[in-house]
């Protein structure tokens, strides 16, 4: 058994080997939310589940280093890498230090701001971010350079740590349980750096990029920023929201129900992974890279209709399954959740295919929609229909003119 095992995965492309750890992380991550969802309740997973949310939006600013650093690693080579290595590692150092002694300085705002138990939450979850920014541009490194088998490893370490280790503190001490989960997640931080790329790192020494290319960096880094700013928005602003508009108890199923719909869009994040070095390399090559959006987007929508039907069909069952009879309320929303997803989705595999191409259109439509999205919750915000409702019509229209805008470029093109 062993030996066919050690047969099919040489046979596996470090693509394919990529892809299958991304399932399993994405179902690791899910199993530790499914978990802390069944033993902490709705009330208790309300602030654990905001954790997690500032753990995705950590997430979407530190990705702008991670693809950019990806992008450029594609791009640059020899002493023009290691130069650009070392000053993408000081900035996103930095960057991350702030952020985290912010996170420190305003935790009791925070606490009051989101109605939770506890700043301490914040206080441990800021001491972890600085890590969590240097892991970034190590992935970046990874990423671009196409180590997949490496890249894999930073996750699953990531992910694994953080379950065992959360398990652990929950059922071993009696701190509160918020305290626990964001002890968990900066501690993941740590194993999520290994494997470590030091290869090309100089502490001690300046260095120094010609302004051509510090310009060209600028400009990609900007937009991307710019990018996963909206992707903030986007992603997180609706249970940020709720927190702060419903009782924590209602957060609290609003959270279960987010976290199931947005499966779609955590296998979609796997795709991105891949795209963006293959289409940064096809352009510097000359060849045409549209086929590669259209696999992705295919698949993408295949499994989108799969999961959108699933949750129409049986969603008490899911609901049931996953975190249990105290959030079968929820239930009926899970279908339409799943279409608000699947359709951001869709419409981030189009811009992060710009992204890579340096188009600046896209990401600003994205931004619009993404303000829109907030602007419709805060003004129809009753009930946690209403919040549904709103997000299927603003990613709807986000879909729309991403789809325009593809179809212009190409007729350019």
């Amino acid at each position: 058994m062993k030996m066919i095992i050690h047969t099919a995965l040489k046979k596996l492309s470090a693509e394919q080997k990529f892809m299958i750890s991304v399932i399993i992380v994405n179902g690791g991550n899910y199993l530790y939310n499914l978990i802390l969802g069944r033993i902490l309740g709705p009330e208790e997973f309300a602030d654990a589940a905001l954790l997690i949310t500032f753990l995705l939006v950590l997430s979407f600013v530190a990705m702008t280093f991670q693809l950019s650093t990806a992008k450029f690693s594609v791009i640059f080579e020899k002493d023009l890498f290691k130069n650009f290595i070392n000053i993408i590692y000081k900035y996103s150092s930095a960057i991350g230090i702030t952020l985290g002694v912010l996170l420190i300085l305003f935790a009791n705002s925070l606490q009051a701001l989101f109605n939770t138990q506890s700043s301490t939450m914040f206080t441990l979850f800021g001491i972890g971010v600085p890590i969590y920014f240097i892991m970034s541009v190590n992935r970046g490194v990874f990423q671009g350079s196409k180590k997949f088998d490496s890249l894999a490893v930073t996750y699953q370490g990531e992910m694994i740590s953080r379950l065992i280790i959360t398990l652990i503190l929950i059922y071993t001490t009696q701190l509160q349980s918020s305290i626990l989960v964001a002890l968990g997640i900066a501690i993941s931080f740590l194993f999520g750096l290994l494997p470590f790329q030091s290869k090309h790192i100089e502490i001690t020494k300046k260095h120094i990029l010609p302004p051509t290319e510090s310009k060209y960096i600028l400009k990609f880094f900007l937009l991307t920023a710019f990018y996963e700013f909206t992707q903030i928005i986007i992603n997180n602003s609706d249970i940020l929201m709720v927190k702060h508009y419903f009782e924590t108890y209602e957060a609290g199923l609003y959270a279960s129900l987010a976290l199931i719909g947005r499966v779609v869009y955590f296998v979609a994040w796997m795709f991105v992974m891949l795209l963006l070095p293959k289409v940064v390399q096809k352009q510097k090559d000359g060849e045409a890279h549209s086929p590669i959006l259209f696999k992705y987007v295919f698949y993408i929508t295949l499994l989108s209709a799969a999961i959108v039907l699933g949750c129409y069909l049986f969603p008490e069952f899911v609901i049931n399954i996953m975190f249990g009879s105290e959030y079968i309320s929820i239930a009926p929303l899970l279908w339409k959740y799943a279409i608000a997803t699947s359709l951001f989705a869709i419409s981030n595999i189009f811009a992060y295919y710009f992204l890579s191409l340096d188009q600046y259109i896209p990401v600003v439509l994205s931004a619009l929609l993404g303000v829109s999205q907030v602007v419709l919750i805060l003004f129809f915000h009753n009930t946690l229909s209403q919040v549904v409702i709103m997000q299927i019509i603003a990613m709807a229209i986000l879909l729309v003119f991403q789809l325009s805008f593809f179809l212009s470029y190409q007729k350019k093109g």
